[in-house]
């Protein structure tokens, strides 16, 4: 009898831990991919900026391990809400928990439930399609914006915001979104650091891409950019010489305005009905930690994006720490016949081909764990879903949203694919692709695109 596994999640994390149980296991496995939207891929699809077609292309490997056989993906099937851990332990041998860490962290400063502002995530989701966020979520209606973070995703949020929508016209954005940002009012956007160049976390080949977006002016206060780079690792030597060089150019009245700034902190989003201004103190460092130093400026913004660190959710029955935001494991290991990967097992740490060797390591763990055990299931997973109403939507279910997506690309004269704009779109493709393969009877169609 051949060892059976669920993963929940079927981003990079669950994906790549299929990809090494079939690689790993020395025999039969059947692996199901669990969901809870009726689309892969998780952050590849939903959390790579629309403009990084590179990177967007890590979901070609990604799609040959989901057509390897004895994987199978099954989504729209939450975890929690579908299905629960006593569930998925009665259904199969083992189960890895896959599920990221894309909540974000706050502020925890005056008037950040202000509307207007938002989580970072909130907004890339909403340019990148996600069915949690409505395509009409944003109006980008403030001249200025500010972007507190100086990471990657800030750079990610930072650069949709100055690029034009003509620019981003050949990209998978939602028509609706990209209808909004060629309407956006934004020309000014901060960038702002509590610490010294030396110590943002982007990378150098994302920090120099915003020095070569048409039509923006990028701003850096030289003396916020002073920094000794003898010594720095080499990655954030290249990164403070970079700012240092457009530190010592002067602007030349483009269209819009970057400024990236540094040694600032909020201690106030300021508005009466919703974010009018951000009040920031000048930080300094003091025993390696951040201290504020009674200097202050106000900046005029209607929009404040959080971009400071990313967490984890606790999952309904699972162990978790709330001082890591993590579950805690042994190389992977919750307890028995339980694991995870990803982000959930180590934080948001790392960049996507990290998860690779990450769930290679809990698979080893879990094979090790489980050598010579008979098996554990005793419920037929399908069975479990039909007597509940629910019927997962399959791998080739997902290749009709996506025909869908190519298909409205051609339509609109854009690109490869333009996203579908919500859950609803989604299901009615599905619907469609039933329509066409149901016979002429009245027999019904394939169950499997009815979620």
């Amino acid at each position: 009898m051949s060892l059976r596994v669920a993963i929940v999640g079927s981003g990079p994390a669950g994906i790549y831990t299929a990809e090494a149980l079939t690689r790993q296991a020395g025999g039969p496995v059947e692996i199901d991919v669990l969901e809870r939207l009726p689309t892969p891929y998780g952050l590849v699809r939903y959390g790579v900026a629309p403009d990084h077609t590179s990177i967007k292309s890590i979901a070609d490997y990604l799609r040959r391990v989901l057509e390897l056989p004895g994987v199978r993906f099954l989504g729209g099937v939450e975890f929690g809400r579908d299905v629960s851990r006593d569930d998925l332990l009665a259904c199969y041998d083992a189960v890895v928990y896959c599920t990221g860490a894309m909540v974000d962290r706050r502020l925890g400063v005056p008037g950040e439930e202000l509307p207007g502002s938002v989580a970072a995530t909130d907004f890339v989701n909403w340019y990148c399609g996600h069915p949690d966020v409505p395509a009409d979520r944003f109006v980008l209606d403030s001249p200025e914006v500010a972007v507190i973070g100086v990471g990657n995703v800030a750079v990610d949020v930072v650069r949709i915001l100055a690029r034009t929508a003509e620019e981003l016209r050949g990209t998978d954005v939602p028509e609706e979104v990209l209808t909004r940002l060629a309407a956006s009012r934004v020309r000014v956007v901060h960038m702002i650091g509590r610490r010294g160049p030396e110590h943002a976390k982007f990378t150098l080949k994302e920090l120099r891409e915003l020095g070569e977006l048409a039509g923006v002016d990028v701003c850096v206060r030289p003396e916020e950019a002073a920094a000794e780079v003898e010594g720095l690792p080499r990655q954030i030597r290249g990164n403070v010489e970079v700012l240092q060089g457009w530190a010592a150019r002067t602007p030349t009245g483009r269209p819009r305005r970057l400024d990236v700034r540094f040694w600032l902190r909020p201690v106030e989003i300021v508005g009466r009905d919703r974010v009018e201004a951000l009040r920031l103190e000048r930080t300094r460092l003091a025993d390696g930690r951040v201290v504020g130093t009674g200097e202050f400026e106000t900046l005029p913004v209607g929009m404040v994006l959080r971009s400071v660190g990313y967490r984890s959710v606790p999952l309904p029955g699972v162990p978790f720490s709330e001082t890591t935001m993590t579950v805690p494991n042994e190389a992977g290991r919750v307890r028995d016949r339980e694991y995870v990967a990803g982000w959930i097992k180590r934080g948001p740490t790392g960049v996507i081909g990290t998860n690779k060797s990450d769930a290679a390591e809990t698979v080893r763990t879990l094979l090790a764990d489980l050598a010579g055990r008979a098996p554990a299931r005793r419920t037929d997973p399908d069975a479990l879903l039909a007597g509940r109403g629910i019927t997962p939507v399959t791998y080739s279910g997902w290749l009709s949203i996506e025909a869908a997506e190519t298909a409205l690309a051609r339509t609109l004269g854009r690109g490869q694919r333009v996203k579908l704009p919500g859950l609803s779109a989604m299901l009615a493709a599905l619907r469609e692709r039933a329509d066409r393969a149901a016979p002429a009877t009245d027999a019904p169609g394939d169950p499997a695109a009815a979620r």
